[in-house]
Formats: structure tokens, C-alpha cells, sequence
């Protein structure tokens, strides 16, 4: 079945504002973009922010997808299928029109913790950690928990310097920003499954 109107104004809005950012981009940028009308923008989306809740759920899903189909053909194992995250933050990084993560972006471009838009944004960063958190306790590690949102934070810290540093005609720096964190997640888990069990 063919995609509705709804679901072209949706993917035109996640292209506009994954390119050129939130505030900067306004609606009819979007449906140029999509080649819609501003009746059909009418009819589903009451404003712009709606739209932007719209644009994020979708890449959200999308985005889970793709990681996890990813993930799931590389290994069985969990600690493999951990390295694999990594491995594919760094080829999503490395690819064309790679302009950050869009959650973050979305992030600080929308300071309030509690509208919609950060709830989103919020919502797509908790389901990485957990992703992750699931997989270290598989594979058996005292702290799940702690191991789980350290990972987080490399994958999230370097998806950041890779759009800050590795764009643009700047020179590139000596190892990817991706490849780094994966060598650090290596030593933490290394480390993770070496340390005693917590006491009960």
C-alpha cells in the first residue's frame, strides 16, 4: 500500500529538520521538501511542534530497527552484539549527510525538560541504555546497571565529538571518535567481567 500524505509530510519533516535544524526550519521548507500542501499540513498536525513530536517517534522507530536488525545478524553473543552497537554508531557516523544524533539535537535546541519534544528526545536515550544494560546483564556482569549507562555515555559522547570534529574540510583527527569509545567499552567491559559479585 502506497504511504499516506500523513506519512510523506512526516518523512519530509524528519529530513528538514535532521538537515537544518528545528527552529531554522520552517514549514514551508517542509512541504516543499515533500511536495505537500499546507492543507494537507492542516489536516493532521494542529502546529509545528506536533509535527517535530511526529518527525522524532518515526525516527525513533526507524532507528530502533535498523540497530537492532544490525545487531541481531553480527552475533548471538552478548558482548559481541555490544561491539556491534558500536559498530555500527561508527558507520552510521561515517556516512553521507551524518549530522549528529537527532535526539540531542532536538535536545538542546528545546531546553524544557518536561514538553513533549524532550520527553521524546529522553524516551530514544533510555531505550539505548537499556538496550545495553540488557545486554551486560546477559553476559553476566556484577553491575548491569553501572556498565549499562557507562556505554551510554561513550556511545553518546562520541556520536557528539564525531559531529563536532569530523565534518567539514577540518582536518580529520588521528582515530575516529567511534572507534576510540569502542576501544574504551572494550577495557570497561573487560574490567566488568573480571570484578567479584555484588554481595546480595
Amino acid at each position: 500500500m502506497p504511504p499516506s500524505r500523513r506519512e510523506d509530510l512526516i518523512d519530509a519533516a524528519m529530513k528538514v529538520f535532521y538537515r537544518s535544524g528545528f527552529h531554522a526550519s520552517g514549514l514551508d521548507k517542509i512541504l516543499q521538501e515533500g511536495g505537500i500542501s499546507r492543507m494537507t499540513l492542516y489536516n493532521h498536525f494542529e502546529s509545528k511542534d506536533d509535527l517535530i513530536v511526529a518527525a522524532l517517534k518515526k525516527r525513533d522507530r526507524l532507528f530502533r530497527e535498523e540497530l537492532t536488525a544490525f545487531v541481531e545478524a553480527r552475533s548471538d553473543d552478548p558482548i559481541e552484539r555490544i561491539d556491534a552497537i558500536f559498530a555500527y554508531t561508527e558507520h552510521w557516523c561515517g556516512s553521507p549527510g551524518f549530522a549528529g544524533c537527532m535526539f540531542v539535537n532536538v535536545a538542546a535546541e528545546y531546553p524544557d525538560p518536561n514538553c513533549e519534544i524532550r520527553k521524546v528526545a529522553a524516551d530514544h536515550k533510555l531505550h539505548i541504555f537499556r538496550y545495553l544494560r540488557d545486554l551486560c546483564t546477559q553476559s553476566g556482569v556484577s553491575d548491569p546497571e553501572a556498565l549499562g549507562g557507562q556505554l551510554a555515555i561513550l556511545l553518546d559522547g562520541a556520536t557528539v565529538n564525531a559531529h563536532t570534529v569530523c565534518q567539514g574540510d577540518a582536518p580529520a583527527p588521528p582515530s575516529h571518535p567511534v572507534a576510540l569509545a569502542r576501544a574504551a567499552a572494550h577495557v570497561l567491559i573487560e574490567r566488568a567481567l573480571e570484578a567479584p559479585p555484588q554481595p546480595a
